[in-house]
């Protein structure tokens, strides 16, 4: 990967969720996303997830805010199947990586898929494997599969937490059957809401997001292995998320009309823009390349 040149954007972020460390944000002068820096080591990683505030590995419940949360996840699991089975609607050999609790997974399931997750958190893994007849698996078994074995690979909000960026991209096209389809969502730094909130923004959420994209950048990722965007589709849900919770981070408290105000501001202007706050990104391996 190419080294950081200090004429590329930059920006200053607090940890916020767990540390009160302060990270840089880098921009990749090859593939034009911004890298946290210093990233931590391997060992170190974990320490950083270690927090009943992250919502994907604890199935919490405490609040409204987390219950609200619980009730999108609902609504988007029913978007979410209609788009895999819209991607292949015969073959139905799934690959969830980073499948936190395994909600998705189960649904999945649920409608006739034959379905495997990866997930690296040993609690969210158990709660998962209750939900899915023990279906998912950690990290290192990711290698162990068989090539050209998925009809569909997804990473929800994933792909920003894995190092070694371009060999995971290697390995998830290893894995696809030569028709088969890559899902990739994260967050977008191009959109409104992050221009509006700056270094307050919490879809950095640095350390745990090592990149951090724009649709120019993932273009340019995949296309190093011979794959290539297809389409790519809103997640509007999450700039009502992030912008509440970028509304605690800078003024200390949950304001809820300031931070729905935003999302939805931030939503209407990417009716023209294209700059969603999450984009899902549907990607193929490049005709003739097998």
């Amino acid at each position: 990967m190419a080294k950081n040149n200090s004429k590329h954007q930059s920006l200053k972020v607090k940890d916020h969720a767990v540390s009160g460390e302060v990270f840089e944000l880098i921009q990749n002068p090859e593939y034009g996303f911004l890298e946290t820096t210093p990233q931590p080591s391997s060992d170190k990683l974990p320490d950083y997830y270690k927090s009943e505030d992250y919502i994907s590995h604890t199935d919490s419940k405490r609040n409204g805010f987390e219950k609200a949360y619980h009730l999108v996840r609902t609504i988007s699991l029913k978007q979410k199947l209609k788009l895999i089975n819209n991607v292949s609607s015969t073959e139905k050999n799934l690959l969830d990586v980073g499948c936190g609790t395994g909600d998705f997974l189960r649904v999945a399931k649920q409608n006739n898929w034959k379905v495997f997750g990866i997930e690296p958190n040993e609690q969210a893994r158990a709660i998962a494997n209750s939900k899915t007849e023990n279906s998912v698996f950690d990290t290192e078994e990711l290698l162990k599969f068989q090539v050209e074995s998925f009809d569909v690979i997804t990473l929800w909000h994933v792909l920003e937490h894995l190092p070694k960026l371009e060999e995971q991209i290697q390995i998830f096209k290893k894995l696809i059957k030569p028709n088969g389809t890559l899902i990739i969502a994260v967050p977008n730094y191009k959109s409104y809401d992050a221009n509006y909130y700056k270094e307050f923004w919490a879809a950095y959420d640095v350390p745990r997001h090592l990149w951090h994209f724009n649709k120019e950048s993932i273009s340019k990722l995949v296309s190093k292995v011979s794959m290539q965007v297809v389409k790519t589709k809103p997640m509007y849900f999450d700039a009502f998320y992030v912008s509440l919770l970028s509304e605690k981070y800078k003024n200390g408290k949950m304001n809820f009309f300031k931070g729905i105000y935003i999302g939805l501001l931030s939503n209407l202007k990417s009716l023209s823009t294209k700059e969603v706050s999450s984009l899902i990104y549907v990607i193929k391996k490049a005709q003739n390349q097998f």
